[in-house]
């Protein structure tokens, strides 16, 4: 399947995307301990997951709720909405990566593309699937990014009471 990234308008619904999902992640100190969220709506019901590490960053978090969101797709290829708070892994995903793969993973100044592991396998994913991606506001009133942004922090939660 090829690669396609949409930004899509919100409003969508479950009779346009088999999967809509909304991801968050969170970092207390940057580095620092993360976690992140992701709150699922599938035709055949809805799911939570979250999850943490010790030792990362804000954007790693960001980039692996996503992963962990397209990883739980029920089907191949699935028709995937994902929203997402996250600057870095919007302009990533839509625009940055397909310059990074021409300079063979390298950014505008040449230098390594940071995160190099969870792009290369975000960018795999989505060439399972037909994903779009939307921009919302952080902390703006949005459920579906405010309950993804609660589950980051269960993640972090989860992982310090280990």
């Amino acid at each position: 399947m090829s690669i396609r990234y949409v930004m899509r308008r919100c409003g969508d619904t479950m009779a346009d995307f088999d999967v809509i999902a909304y991801t968050d992640g969170a970092c207390k100190g940057n580095p620092g301990i993360g976690g992140w969220g992701v709150k699922l709506a599938c035709k055949n019901g809805s799911s939570e997951l979250c999850g943490g590490e010790h030792n990362t960053t804000n954007n790693r978090m960001e980039l692996t709720a996503a992963i962990k969101a397209i990883e739980k797709c029920p089907m191949h290829p699935s028709a995937i909405l994902v929203y997402t708070d996250s600057q870095y892994l919007m302009k990533g995903i839509t625009e940055w990566i397909k310059g990074w793969k021409k300079k063979g993973w390298r950014n505008a100044k040449g230098e390594p593309v940071k995160n190099i592991d969870l792009w290369k396998r975000l960018d795999e994913l989505c060439g399972m699937h037909n994903t779009s991606w939307q921009w919302v506001r952080g902390h703006n009133e949005n459920p579906g990014n405010e309950r993804a942004d609660v589950l980051a922090n269960k993640g972090i939660d989860q992982l310090r009471s280990r």
